[in-house]
């Protein structure tokens, strides 16, 4: 059992002023820790217009997480970040798109652009209609992972997507050779990604998902601000320096109220492909407590494993090949909980 997980089922016993929710559930509770002396800290956020209410909150979290028989000393701040957002834009749908659905990371190397792809493939296997965006203008992705070459047909107004496994696609790597460098400004970048975006012939869609560059950047935040998504997914490694950019993404996806779905551990742990056996490479169980901690769920914890990266190196999606079903099943299962949430 996690460290802070008692503390976590104690705080649920509040309640948020607000919602009525618990507080863990209603994220008021931020970067809960707790050391092996038994001092535990975490901050209560809280909307300015409850501040009062903050106040009381705070000292009946105080002496409840002090009554518990492991705690020695607890110090939490309060604070009113909650209504501190980016100043709101008009957000437009896409025609024929259903649901859009974004996949990051915050950092990049985590599994991201694999993930996504695999989920597109096990959404399409559930009978949807799919179709995957890749946003990483710099270094496009999806061509490789789909095993797609040329370009898409165009009318002179709008491009045709790549249809490759059952997938609409779309990406900069179809466009650009693989090897020329992407030598573009921040106005250049937006203006491509809007055109892959709305000058597209997508037709009708169940699920677009778009697979986002690493970071918070400018891509991130325009997409976020400019078009109506109905959620997000985090993807990330068990270690430390990958929790930490995760988070920053959770908190920008927050900022802008797109709605977080859940989290992904990717390369959970490592399973070994001639006997099978299972080693925790990484500190296995990071992104579980981490969303624990924010309130989101924690959807799959994907191994990692040679077919996965020998079907991701082939082109061919999980499932779409023979010898990987054992693993595409994860993924199946992930669809579907993707799937509940959106619908």
């Amino acid at each position: 059992m996690p460290l802070t997980s008692f503390i976590i089922d104690a705080l649920k016993s509040l309640k948020d002023p607000e919602s009525g929710q618990d507080i863990v559930s209603a994220g008021l509770v931020q970067g809960l820790s707790m050391t092996t002396e038994g001092i535990v800290s975490f901050v209560l956020d809280i909307k300015p217009s409850f501040i009062k209410e903050g106040g009381i909150l705070k000292e009946e979290a105080e002496s409840l997480i002090k009554a518990l028989p492991e705690v020695k000393e607890v110090y939490v701040a309060l604070t009113t970040q909650r209504e501190k957002k980016i100043p709101s834009f008009a957000k437009e749908n896409v025609p024929g798109i259903a649901h859009i659905l974004v996949v990051g990371s915050g950092k990049g190397g985590v599994g991201k652009s694999t993930t996504a792809v695999n989920l597109a493939y096990a959404m399409h296997a559930l009978g949807l209609r799919i179709g995957i965006l890749d946003a990483d203008i710099y270094g496009p992705s999806l061509p490789r992972l789909l095993g797609i070459t040329g370009q898409p047909t165009s009318d002179g107004k709008t491009m045709n997507p790549i249809q490759a496994h059952g997938l609409k696609a779309m990406s900069m790597g179809f466009l650009v050779p693989e090897d020329s460098p992407m030598i573009w400004r921040g106005p250049m970048i937006q203006k491509a990604l809007q055109q892959m975006l709305r000058q597209v012939h997508w037709g009708e869609l169940d699920v677009l998902i778009i697979d986002l560059p690493p970071g918070t950047g400018d891509i991130c935040l325009t997409l976020a601000q400019s078009t109506s998504l109905s959620g997000a997914l985090i993807v990330s490694t068990p270690q430390d320096l990958a929790l930490i950019d995760a988070r920053k993404a959770l908190g920008m996806f927050k900022t802008v109220d797109v709605p977080v779905l859940g989290c992904i551990e990717n390369m959970s742990y490592f399973l070994c492909p001639h006997c099978e056996g299972r080693s925790d490479i990484f500190e296995h169980g990071g992104v579980r407590r981490e969303a624990e901690k924010l309130g989101v769920p924690l959807l799959a914890e994907i191994p990692l494993h040679m077919k996965i990266r020998e079907s991701a190196e082939q082109g061919i999606p999980l499932g779409a090949n023979k010898f990987s079903e054992k693993e595409a099943h994860l993924y199946q299962e992930l669809a579907k909980e993707v799937w509940a949430l959106l619908s």
